[in-house]
């Protein structure tokens, strides 16, 4: 036999009323309840899903959804929009008389902040070094996405993708 119970809460009912803003929440006066009787509620509409596209499939590469990039001897600014992206490719070092370096850089509108760097260090003149890379950023408003390659040596090849919105929704493929 069911139990029914009276739940005044206002934390309780902020939280329904922001998961459930189709149900225009509850009126003053009207208290929520609660019963021990289990009643399974199965929704199996793509729109319960959130897309017609699997998830990982949302995260496809397509010939729309890359933007590629080629860096050497300069800093570029790779992404500038807000959003969750991947970040792929691949560094390549060439040794030389001076060092040389790609650094992938977060920069949030003032100030950089190097979060890798790959350099030439004990490569002899004459022979390269490479290296896969593949990531994810959040870029918030005012973020950029910068690579430094610091000289002809460093090379950087990649694309870069939009995986989520700034909301986190996944975006698909085009």
């Amino acid at each position: 036999m069911a139990q029914e119970f009276v739940i005044k809460s206002p934390n309780i009912e902020d939280k329904i009323n922001q998961l459930l803003p189709s149900q225009g929440g509850f009126q003053a006066g009207v208290d929520f309840s609660a019963s021990t009787m289990v009643i399974p509620i199965v929704d199996l509409t793509e729109t319960a899903e959130g897309s017609s596209l699997r998830q990982d499939l949302q995260t496809s590469l397509s010939h729309g959804s890359c933007t590629a990039f080629a860096v050497n001897n300069t800093t570029t600014t790779v992404i500038n929009t807000t959003g969750y992206f991947r970040v792929f490719g691949q560094i390549s070092l060439a040794g030389a008389a001076t060092e040389s370096k790609v650094s992938f850089i977060l920069n949030d509108g003032a100030t950089d902040k190097v979060i890798y760097t790959l350099t030439s260090n004990n490569i002899t003149v004459g022979d390269f070094v490479g290296e896969h890379f593949d990531f994810n950023v959040f870029m918030s408003a005012g973020d950029s996405f910068k690579i430094l390659a610091n000289n002809a040596s460093s090379n950087c090849i990649g694309n870069t993708r939009q995986i989520a919105d700034i909301n986190g929704n996944l975006t698909n493929p085009i």
